[in-house]
């Protein structure tokens, strides 16, 4: 079309025009001027604690999140191998797309690494009486692995707020905003 080789359409676009390919990145949008206050004031008051207490605020910090795992049994390279004539075409393999097999996990971690993974049972509803039992387990479990540290709990931005926060006050449990991301 141009008359030049791709190396040489390369050459001028990254070189000479200094253009680079990048990717699109996700950045938090659509947010009012609202929740972009409460952004500036909940990470105003998280620095203004990390200056207070130093490395024993960060240390303390546990947090969770909530997310969707699929899973499926993918057929293995040697399992799909066939014999086949040596004019015959190689047989074909399609990409293994996620099945509606999925189950919500629930994990929370600190500073040190992963302190505890939950998977919701079959069955079973995602609702606040099991966001109580999966706290109080995390409690167990934050007594038994760091005796000495009292935990203050990151709410997640993924569970309903709703119902988060009664349920953190319940258990007595210093907690932290989380920032929004979105709408």
């Amino acid at each position: 079309m141009l008359g030049i080789s791709t190396g040489s359409a390369q050459f001028i676009i990254h070189d000479v025009l200094g253009y680079r390919e990048l990717c699109a990145r996700w950045v938090p949008h659509m947010l009012s001027p609202e929740l972009k206050l409460n952004r500036g004031r909940v990470s105003q008051e998280l620095l203004a604690r990390n200056t207070d207490e130093g490395e024993a605020f960060l240390r303390r910090i546990v947090t969770g999140d909530e997310t969707w795992v699929h899973h499926y049994d993918p057929e293995s390279k040697k399992q799909s191998k066939e014999y086949r004539h040596i004019g015959s075409p190689c047989p074909k393999k399609f990409k293994v797309v996620p099945s509606a097999k999925k189950v919500l996990m629930t994990v929370f971690w600190d500073c040190d690494g992963l302190v505890q993974c939950e998977f919701l049972k079959q069955g079973s509803t995602d609702n606040s009486d099991r966001y109580i039992e999966t706290l109080r387990k995390l409690r167990a479990r934050l007594t038994r692995v760091r005796p000495r540290q009292r935990p203050s709990a990151h709410e997640s931005a993924n569970s309903r707020c709703h119902e988060k926060s009664p349920i953190l006050r319940n258990l007595t449990t210093p907690t932290l905003q989380s920032r929004p991301c979105s709408i």
